[in-house]
């Protein structure tokens, strides 16, 4: 399914993000990232924004420029960041400062050897952690990006990517919960 079939199925009311959608999915509204970064970010932000239908059309719309190693690795990324996330918001929210200064404790093994290429997977991290609201993780990924050279117009971009995928699934996870998307049988349950 392609971006343009996506945004197609948002309501009326959801124009602007139908015209967002569709902008922040092409190397032209989403300056300082190439296809492949967009397609990572793209769809570790699907994943993030956790409805399966609009996941999977974003893994079909990535597979045009990931292989299924990249696109592996980005799942990884998605979930390893869900896990981090809870954990080092909590250490931040919680009052008693004890916490952040103990060990984490648990594998996150698969960010030595990603499947997918440093930045592609810092990105996709930088999308889920700010869909997941963890400062302290979107703070690490954004440092390390701008580590990497990557320019401030990227970041943006990444974010703005992550933000908008968010919000059409919301979007279309109510319509379809509400029994408003006349498009619910044709693929993007």
């Amino acid at each position: 399914m392609t971006p343009s079939e996506i945004a197609a199925r948002l309501p009326d009311y959801a124009q602007d993000l139908r015209r967002n959608f569709e902008q922040v999915l092409a190397e032209a509204g989403s300056p300082g990232l190439d296809r492949r970064q967009i397609a990572a970010v793209a769809l570790a932000s699907g994943i993030a924004a956790r409805y399966t239908g609009l996941s999977r059309a974003l893994d079909a719309f990535a597979a045009d420029v990931l292989d299924e190693r990249e696109r592996c690795g980005v799942r990884a990324a998605a979930g390893t960041m869900g896990m981090t996330n809870i954990y080092y918001r909590f250490t931040h929210l919680v009052s008693n400062r004890e916490y952040a200064e103990m060990r984490f404790g648990l594998r996150t093994s698969v960010l030595q050897s990603p499947g997918i290429d440093r930045v592609s997977f810092e990105l996709a991290a930088l999308a889920v952690s700010a869909i997941n609201g963890c400062g302290i993780c979107v703070d690490a990924h954004e440092r390390g990006l701008r580590e990497h050279g990557m320019p401030i117009e990227g970041i943006q971009s990444a974010v703005r990517i992550a933000a908008v995928v968010h919000a059409v699934a919301v979007i279309l996870e109510q319509c379809v919960d509400a029994g408003q998307d006349p498009h619910a049988g044709a693929g993007l349950q």
